[in-house]
């Protein structure tokens, strides 16, 4: 007897449970984009130029999506892809930029203070939140979830 593989297929039962998943990933990832240019918005999050970095990806990320909807082709599907890239890397650098500007803030007001007072000043401080920028980092990593999880993408030759 040969053994066969015991994979279970992405159609099960007339339901296409891979799109099923792309979509809730998609919805997702819009409820977060929305929620996030709100809170941005929200917090004047627009006062220095480099603040307004998240705020025009959010927009971007927003019109890509839109047409990886109305397009679903190698383009949209690449475009998406590139914007959420971006966010990962404007993650990382949000981070770096929310660190050294609370750390810019503490040791103006104690500049005696130990690296270790200083790094926890910077954890526990709640302008500008450290962590933050991990929502940019979160909302490109799930867009690229959603990319790369159609199998036409893979197909494609993105070569």
């Amino acid at each position: 007897m040969d053994a066969q593989p015991t994979q279970a297929p992405a159609d099960f039962g007339g339901v296409d449970r891979i799109g099923v998943l792309r979509g809730w990933i998609l919805a997702i990832l819009v409820l977060g984009l929305l929620g996030t240019v709100t809170e941005l918005v929200l917090l004047e999050h627009y006062e220095q130029p480099l603040q307004f970095v998240p705020l025009i990806l959010i927009v971007a990320a927003l019109a890509v999506v839109w047409w990886e909807l109305a397009r679903r082709d190698v383009a949209s599907r690449r475009a998406v892809q590139i914007v959420m890239a971006l966010f990962v890397l404007a993650g990382f650098a949000g981070f770096a930029a929310h660190f050294e500007g609370s750390a810019a803030y503490q040791l103006e007001l104690n500049p005696d203070m130990s690296n270790w007072e200083l790094l926890e000043k910077i954890l526990r401080a709640k302008a500008p939140p450290l962590l933050a920028p991990g929502m940019m980092l979160q909302l490109g990593l799930l867009g690229l979830a959603y990319v790369f999880s159609d199998s036409r993408f893979r197909r494609s030759g993105t070569k």
